[in-house]
């Protein structure tokens, strides 16, 4: 069953977007057994914050939508995990210590209406020193274009970051870029761009 917010696989694949490989493919997140673990926007048909406790880690997820806690609360219950829920904008991490957090994952959080360096300098504070951070977010390049459409509708960098404005945000909050995966739609791979980029990197300093 797939929703908007992403797809489910076999439940313990780990989503970053609809149509596109989920971390049983892409391998990035790691073991995450007994880790501290962040969810930055509830996202996925099986939340993801829901996969990663059935993989063992403490979970948080944030979110500010209501709706999405309560179905990924209800999700939690039906898979007998535990998930620690804050409905709070996503810069908003002051319910979390400072090098607390062993991973955060983001999945289509990010749009071209985030202030991505606040976000990153907060992801930054409660992450271990050389702890990852994953993000997934519409390939800028596919977002010039409409959906099925080749004929180019809007300009680059209006309606999403662009990976310049990303990797010069990462670098002056103190991340260092890692992995890059810039993924064509499992339905159409030879789309004219990619519809997904997923990015993990890592945090330099303390």
């Amino acid at each position: 069953m797939t929703d908007v917010h992403g797809i489910m696989r076999d439940g313990l694949g780990i989503s970053f977007g609809n149509d596109v490989p989920d971390d049983l493919e892409l391998r990035i997140c790691g073991d995450v057994r007994g880790k501290r673990v962040l969810e930055l926007g509830i996202f996925g048909a099986t939340p993801n914050c829901v996969t990663l406790a059935r993989k063992g880690a403490r979970v948080t997820a944030v979110d500010p939508r209501r709706d999405a806690i309560q179905r990924a609360r209800h999700a939690a219950s039906a898979d007998d995990v535990n998930v620690e829920f804050h409905e709070s904008d996503l810069a908003d991490l002051g319910m979390l210590m400072s090098t607390s957090v062993d991973l955060a994952v983001c999945a289509h959080q990010i749009t071209v209406d985030t202030d991505i360096a606040r976000l990153f300098r907060q992801v930054h504070r409660v992450l271990k020193p050389e702890a990852g951070f994953i993000f997934g977010l519409g390939h800028p390049a596919a977002a010039i274009f409409d959906s099925g459409d080749t004929a180019v509708k809007r300009q680059y960098g209006s309606a999403s970051p662009t990976i310049g404005e990303l990797t010069m945000a990462l670098q002056r909050t103190n991340f260092t870029i890692d992995v890059m995966h810039e993924l064509m739609p499992l339905s159409q791979p030879r789309a004219v761009v990619p519809s997904t980029l997923v990015v993990r990197v890592r945090k330099l300093g303390s």
